[in-house]
């Protein structure tokens, strides 16, 4: 069984930046696919970026904005957000997938994290 744990969520002002940690630890694999993905209240679970065998993919709500990246050789994810806005606001999710099939929807992730809230104040 894989264990996924993000951490880093919080409060922060708009126009401000926050950085999110994920670690996925267990299973049999020694390299995840590793995707963050938020749900806003009333919304729908929204792709916000990964790392997968196809290189880094980002939503279109995070291009130029956030940035993920991967320690060397771990499973283990950042997602660095920056120029947060009140639209941000939403509980942040990590997930791990098979590093081959593993891309933005959520159905081809595996394992999920039980969430990390960020609220952005305006």
């Amino acid at each position: 069984q894989v264990h996924v744990v993000e951490s880093g969520g919080g409060l922060v002002q708009a126009g401000g930046s926050l950085r999110l940690g994920c670690a996925a630890s267990g299973g049999t694999s020694s390299r995840y696919a590793m995707g963050w993905f938020r749900q806003a209240t009333d919304k729908e679970r929204e792709f916000v970026a990964a790392i997968t065998s196809r290189g880094d993919i980002y939503g279109n709500s995070a291009k130029g904005r956030f940035t993920i990246s991967r320690e060397k050789d771990k499973n283990r994810v950042y997602l660095q957000m920056n120029s947060l806005n009140a639209e941000d606001t939403a509980v942040y999710y990590c997930a791990a997938g098979s590093y081959y099939s593993a891309y933005t929807a959520p159905r081809s992730y595996d394992y999920w994290g039980q969430g990390t809230r960020v609220t952005v104040s305006s």
